[in-house]
């Protein structure tokens, strides 16, 4: 950092565990990957290439040397997973996943079906050699998946190997998690995590104002996912009380200091005004 602040919220270190960043990568060129992580590197965690652009991505293998050398992992998108398993494809995935020295996957049914059963299979095989990523959730806005079922197969998939599931919410964060007018359903994800640790989720979280609820309820170091590259360092500041959505949910001082009680008792005022 190139000066100093007191009081902010601790926040993990790389390699993190808690407080990921999942970047969505929509077909960055190796010029603009290059300077996304000599700005943005310290704050990523993964790199997702969305859906299927890394099939259209020219000079891919150069792109993911780049990320590569700013070590960040970058695993291709879920979509791209299920267009292999929808041609039943799926050793042919692995190899490509092993020809680009990729090793972690995600494994989804967002958008094709594929029974709990075989995907928990799935998920079972793959975690042998790969970190798994298991996504739980619908693409359609009008399937609405009840909590429990959410819970159940979330259980089911961790147990299953998978290293942390994310709760779809698409580039559009419309569906899954949220309303189809991007609202949180707040009910669906405090009865996740009332029964899932919060640490062995990603959820995906496009939009601020859906960054900002998340971040205010589980903490700096709740993880998100479907991060635009545009959004890598406001989140980073959002994490750590450096803009105003958040800069009162983490503001610190002595509890007896005067000026302490001045700022508190004018943020009271003016919410209430």
């Amino acid at each position: 950092m190139p000066f100093s602040l007191n009081n902010l919220p601790k926040r993990t270190q790389k390699p993190r565990s808690e407080g990921v960043t999942l970047v969505l990568d929509k077909g960055y060129s190796v010029r603009q990957t290059e300077d996304f992580c000599d700005v943005c590197a310290d704050y990523i965690d993964v790199v997702k290439l969305g859906w299927g652009t890394s099939y259209v991505t020219p000079r891919l293998e150069d792109k993911l040397n780049v990320y590569r050398q700013a070590g960040i992992p970058v695993y291709l998108g879920g979509t791209l997973f299920e267009a292999y398993m929808l041609r039943n494809q799926l050793d042919a995935y692995t190899k490509l996943l092993d020809k680009y020295e990729i090793d972690c996957l995600e494994v989804s049914n967002g958008t094709i079906w594929i029974s709990d059963d075989k995907k928990q299979q799935i998920i079972r095989d793959l975690s042998k050699d790969y970190r798994v990523l298991s996504e739980v959730g619908s693409k359609n806005p009008n399937e609405v998946i009840p909590p429990y079922k959410w819970v159940k197969v979330i259980e089911k998939e961790l147990e299953a190997g998978a290293y942390k599931v994310i709760c779809e919410a698409r580039e559009s964060g419309t569906v899954g998690v949220f309303r189809p007018n991007g609202e949180v359903r707040s009910g669906l994800i405090e009865e996740i995590t009332d029964q899932i640790p919060v640490e062995k989720l990603i959820f995906e979280a496009p939009k601020k104002e859906q960054q900002v609820w998340f971040i205010r309820k589980y903490g700096s170091n709740v993880n998100l996912g479907n991060i635009q590259p545009e959004e890598v360092i406001p989140l980073e500041t959002l994490r750590l009380g450096l803009r105003s959505d958040t800069l009162m949910d983490f503001y610190s001082l002595d509890e007896n200091s005067e000026l302490d009680q001045v700022i508190k008792e004018n943020t009271i005022s003016n919410k209430e005004n």
